[in-house]
């Protein structure tokens, strides 16, 4: 047992060795699974012969195994065949229990099973999985004719069209399982959209349905086309490779392209990073082209069986007109050689079906004819004026851009015309803020835009749906979806880029000069409102000034509204909250009044908010003149950076606690939907706010904004907007709990005078942090007047990283008037406008600075 267990570990050894040092090919990883598969075929027929089992008995291998293929660490799957008569000996069980313990001693990951032939066909019946299984499947050892007698019974028991559902419907759920898509961040190699398992759920179905066991054969059926089996051998190819390397790096069965392993297998590839992609984006790239060709091809095969299985290829059709025909409710080509002889119908095919009722997708002859006509999408299609006008006839159309520019693009069509488009197709954003690859969230922000225009989704941004309601030409905002991001990956100002091209496009599309100016405005500045919502102060009205004198009239104001909600929605369903909405409707509101002529008069707004507070609190039966001690004590920056509602809360709350020793702390549920909004009065103090952090980070807050005051009497008023994991959509019950023990444990922590514990010691660091770190940046921008400071800091995100910040500032006697605390997937970008006798001195700047970037550092 020790020699054939010491053969088994060498020989596997310099298979391994050998495809490692190898040029990594298509075809290296099929020599390396079916150099281990006879591997392994050789070491068990030697335990198989020394463990004296029946003459009848067989061992055959099933799964993948069964296919002559081996990935470095996966599973052997064997199914050993007893004889009905000796199945229940007790010598035999022992035998093959003690044959399937020495497959584990010597190094074999066995998964086994033991049946009859009776037994297997019950099972089979029984569960789709193992009838999967047992279709495919070799004899190692045994008799020929015990076997044959296994092959032909297990496949006379599989029904096709039964089997073929259970299988379409086992693959729709895995998708949804995988995200519906090829392009996750971190797909998994065999069981994603795209992965190898849609290829193996092919071959499955067409042995099922006796119509051959390889990619040659099915050709023969005419199933596929010569030039599909190339696809097919060559995408696979590459799937199989990444998946091999994928194992080898990770030493272990490991199906799964995560973060920590991408640049290891990118390495492993002889992939190096340049000025504008990581190494392991170039990997990425590769692998969502080739997971892209197999989601297209995994459709037209899977559609092509079924219409065999099923008899269907004489379903009545009604022509729509000489070219394409409605086969119950599939668009299909009338001729295999339409896209060929007359390229004009390519981009005549997305219009057809956004203007046909009742057309639900493309047929398997339509998504055949699109995949070998990509050859005729070349400079002269794109040149060509029909075909201009074909695609500006389908942004214009009054419905059916969403699914028409998905399907352009899962077909490869989106990309051909629109050659900058394909750049992106599969490009990874590793900026741990978008959670799709750049095309995708492109069709994401297109599709959000579109939503604005439809009066069945104006219940969810009906202040969107309001303006797009009076917007004349949704189609200007459909392409800046589509350009807005184009650039990404080549290095440079994306935003710089895209303009270029979408003017190029504009000028190549007949648009004239002013809607090429609003679309080239909206994608060169389609960050800055959300830049300057999100990190300046909104209640300064030179910032509201300088935003409208950039933005020039309503129109484009407008617009880059719109977009930059549709961008920031399709983003990460993370990133997208109401408060980020309340901040840029809040810009947008402010920025309209300045271009309508209204210059920003402060003083008149903050005694507009004052009228309004007593009127709300007058509602809440408070006394005429409750207000005015506190509001004596604020200054106008206060009633300035507050709403009324805000301003009338404060002041219930504090009017008979203005002289108090004791921190009051008051919470209620945000004003703008999610999570809590929290008032702390106290005597001001240098630690002050970084217990406030503090105890938020304890809690498993996090803190999204906060408005930082002190009073002329020296207390501090400070506002924040929390939020948790926990609160989402919580009973009222839970919420009036969740209140009571946020303002009983602060007030107990900020009553503390205990030293502040040390930053950083819980803040270990995620695992997507750890593989795509953010380089810690910290800036000081003095304002005009040189009295007030911005601070923008942007890093890795972490727990404990603004108790870290607040340490930091509190032990420079740094004071706080605002945050703004932006959380970007795993990236914070945090804004605060601080002052104070440090940053007047550059020598003690300087430190600060330093000691902020320490702070911001994690932990090793």
């Amino acid at each position: 047992m020790g020699e054939i267990r010491q053969r088994f570990k060498q020989g596997k050894a310099e298979l391994l060795d050998h495809f490692r040092e190898a040029r990594p090919t298509v075809t290296s990883a099929s020599r390396l699974m079916k150099a281990l598969a006879r591997h392994v075929d050789t070491t068990l027929a030697q335990l198989w012969h020394q463990a004296a089992l029946p003459s009848q008995a067989a061992l055959i291998a099933v799964g993948g195994y069964g296919r002559g293929e081996l990935f470095p660490y996966s599973d052997v799957d064997v199914l050993v065949l007893l004889p009905e008569a000796q199945a229940r000996d007790e010598a035999v069980k022992s035998a093959v229990s003690d044959f399937i313990t020495a497959c584990w001693d010597v190094g074999l990951e066995i998964g086994s099973s033991v049946r009859t032939l009776a037994e297997c066909i019950t099972e089979a019946k029984a569960d789709v999985t193992v009838q999967t299984a047992l279709l495919e499947s070799r004899l190692l050892c045994g008799t020929r004719k015990v076997y044959k007698q296994f092959a032909d019974r297990t496949l006379a028991s599989v029904e096709p069209e039964g089997f073929l559902r259970a299988k379409t419907l086992e693959m729709r759920q895995r998708h949804e399982k995988y995200e519906d898509t090829p392009y996750a961040l971190e797909p998994n190699s065999k069981e994603s959209p795209g992965g190898l398992r849609d290829l193996q759920v092919v071959m499955w179905v067409a042995r099922a349905a006796r119509l051959g066991k390889t990619w040659a054969e099915l050709a023969a059926k005419g199933l596929i086309t010569p030039f599909e089996v190339k696809q097919l051998q060559r995408n696979e190819g590459i799937l199989k490779l990444i998946r091999c390397r994928l194992h080898l790096v990770a030493g272990r069965r490991e199906d799964r392209l995560v973060f920590d392993l991408q640049t290891a297998v990118a390495e492993s590839f002889g992939f190096h990073a340049s000025g504008s992609e990581r190494a392991s984006e170039v990997l990425m790239h590769r692998y969502y082209w080739a997971a892209k060709a197999v989601t297209q091809l995994n459709q037209i095969l899977m559609l092509n069986i079924e219409e065999r299985i099923n008899a269907s290829e004489s379903v009545p059709m009604r022509p729509i007109n000489a070219r394409f025909l409605d086969r119950a409710g599939m668009l299909e080509v009338a001729s295999d050689t339409l896209y060929l002889d007359n390229p004009h119908a390519i981009l005549e095919t997305f219009l057809i079906y956004q203007q046909t009722p009742g057309i639900k997708g493309l047929s398997a002859r339509t998504l055949r004819a699109l995949y070998n006509a990509r050859g005729v999408m070349n400079g002269a299609f794109r040149r060509d004026p029909l075909n201009r006008d074909l695609f500006m006839e389908i942004l214009q159309q009054h419905e059916g851009q969403t699914h028409a520019f998905r399907l352009m693009n899962q077909t490869s069509v989106l990309g051909r015309y629109l050659w900058v488009f394909r750049g992106i197709v599969g490009r990874m954003q590793h900026d741990l803020f978008h959670v799709y690859t750049v095309d995708q969230h492109i069709l994401m922000v297109l599709r959000n835009v579109r939503r604005f225009f439809i009066p069945e989704h104006a219940h969810e941004y009906p202040q969107c749906s309001q303006l797009a309601a009076n917007w004349d030409k949704p189609w200007l905002l459909y392409i800046a979806a589509l350009f807005h991001d184009v650039a990404k990956g080549r290095g440079g100002d994306h935003s710089e880029l895209g303009a270029v091209e979408v003017r190029r496009f504009c000028r190549d599309h007949g648009l004239d000069k002013t809607d090429t100016g609003l679309v080239e405005f909206l994608v060169r500045e389609h960050l800055t409102m959300s830049r300057v919502a999100q990190k300046e102060d909104l209640s300064d009205p030179d910032v509201v000034a300088r935003f409208a004198q950039k933005m020039g009239d309503a129109r484009r104001l407008t617009g880059l509204y719109l977009l930059t909600v549709a961008d920031v929605r399709g983003t990460s369903p993370k990133v997208w909250n109401a408060w980020k909405a309340k901040l840029l409707e809040d810009l947008f509101r402010m920025t309209l009044r300045a271009l309508g002529g209204a210059a920003p008069n402060a003083d008149a707004e903050i005694e507009a908010r004052k009228q309004e507070s007593r009127h709300l609190l007058a509602l809440h039966s408070a006394l005429p003149g409750t207000e005015g001690p506190l509001w004596d004590t604020l200054e106008l920056s206060y009633f300035a950076r507050h709403d009324a509602s805000d301003i009338a809360w404060h002041a219930r709350s504090l009017w008979r606690y203005l002289e108090t020793q004791e921190p009051i702390v008051r919470a209620r549920p945000s004003s703008v939907g999610e999570g809590l909004q929290v008032l702390v009065y106290a005597p001001d103090r240098p630690d002050l706010f970084a217990r406030i952090c503090g105890y938020f980070d304890g809690a498993g807050f996090s803190i999204q904004d906060a408005k930082v005051h002190t009073t002329k009497k020296g207390y501090a008023l400070d506002t924040f907007q929390v939020v948790s994991s926990t609160m989402d959509d919580p009973e009222p019950s839970a919420y009036r709990d969740m209140i009571s023990l946020v303002e009983t444990q602060a007030t107990q922590a900020l009553a503390s005078t205990a030293p502040l514990p040390e930053a950083g010691m819980r803040g270990r660091v995620s695992r997507r942090v750890r593989s795509f770190p953010v380089k810690p940046r910290v800036a000081l921008r003095p304002d005009e007047r040189r009295q007030r400071w911005l601070l923008s800091i942007s890093a890795s995100d972490r727990p404990g990283l603004l108790y870290a910040i607040a340490r930091v500032l509190g032990r420079h006697e740094i004071s706080l008037q605002l945050a703004k605390v932006t959380t970007l997937g795993e990236r914070v970008e945090d804004t605060f406008l601080v002052c104070g006798k440090a940053m007047q001195q550059p020598k003690i700047q300087l430190q600060v600075e330093s000691e902020l970037l320490d702070a911001l550092t994690p932990p090793r």
